[in-house]
């Protein structure tokens, strides 16, 4: 007698359909409301509160945040790059927790007895004087991981639903599959960039914690404090030039899942049509 063959139970296949079907409402809403609306250009009014609207999280479409840059007001304006830039090399910092870094030291003195320096202290540091860091350019950086955080979000919900639209595996009439394919694709590579932008915090803190301790160890040296300057208005610049790039990954998503909706959405239907 031939073994029963295993099906899914109903009500299991039920909610499974009920999944499908968010996911599809919730990347049709990203497709068609929130990647227009990362794109869309509109005026920005002079008397614009950037400060507040971004605090508020009202300020969502990249294109007006980009037009918005060429205020004075705006956090992205190269003139801010010469005004929060500090080269002083101050002393080292007095401290009034004395005591409790001495607590802190004793608490942690088995986890780094390898080396006898505890965790954060001055004490034993061979250059321990302060160079403060830019609270500017950390602010942009806050802006940028949030809208790169977005766009992986979103694109993650637009890749699942590509996935769970694809169709059964068989011969012939695949062209529509190799269109979800390659929008999967672009879809991947765009995710990629956005991790790769909200990364550029972390070189940037790197790369100016080095220039730091050269000025610090070499504080008579003009050209580390030239080069600080430098650095802080190149990342100025560099976090204008991101929010292009995620504009411009928002704009080539929607122009190629828009122009191949209809294989999305049926891979199996008409073939008439290439892929744009």
């Amino acid at each position: 007698m031939a073994a029963k063959q295993r099906g899914i139970d109903k009500q299991l296949e039920k909610r499974l359909k009920e999944y499908q079907d968010a996911v599809t409402a919730a990347a049709e809403d990203i497709i068609f409301q929130t990647f227009p609306n990362k794109v869309r250009a509109t005026h920005i009014a002079s008397s614009f509160h950037f400060a507040d609207r971004i605090s508020n999280h009202t300020f969502r479409e990249i294109q007006k945040l980009i037009d918005s840059t060429a205020s004075l007001e705006s956090p992205f304006h190269p003139s801010h790059a010469a005004t929060f830039t500090d080269t002083t090399v101050y002393p080292t910092p007095s401290t009034s927790q004395e005591h409790e870094a001495k607590k802190r030291k004793r608490v942690n003195e088995d986890t780094s007895a390898s080396n006898g320096v505890s965790a954060n202290d001055t004490e034993y540091a061979r250059y321990p004087n302060l160079v403060l860091t830019n609270q500017h350019i950390g602010k942009l950086h806050a802006i940028l991981k949030k809208e790169c955080e977005e766009l992986a979000e979103y694109v993650d919900k637009v890749k699942l639903w590509v996935n769970l639209n694809m169709p059964q595996i068989e011969d012939g009439d695949n062209f529509g599959v190799q269109i979800q394919e390659e929008v999967l694709q672009e879809l991947h590579r765009s995710q990629q960039s956005a991790y790769n932008l909200r990364d550029n915090a972390r070189r940037d803190y790197l790369d100016r914690a080095k220039i730091c301790s050269k000025l610090i160890k070499y504080p008579n040296v003009q050209d580390y404090s030239l080069a600080l300057k430098e650095h802080d208005d190149k990342q100025l610049y560099c976090a204008r030039q991101d929010l292009l790039d995620v504009r411009n990954i928002y704009a080539v998503l929607t122009d190629i899942i828009h122009k191949n909706i209809a294989k999305l959405r049926s891979p199996k239907g008409n073939n008439s049509s290439g892929l744009y």
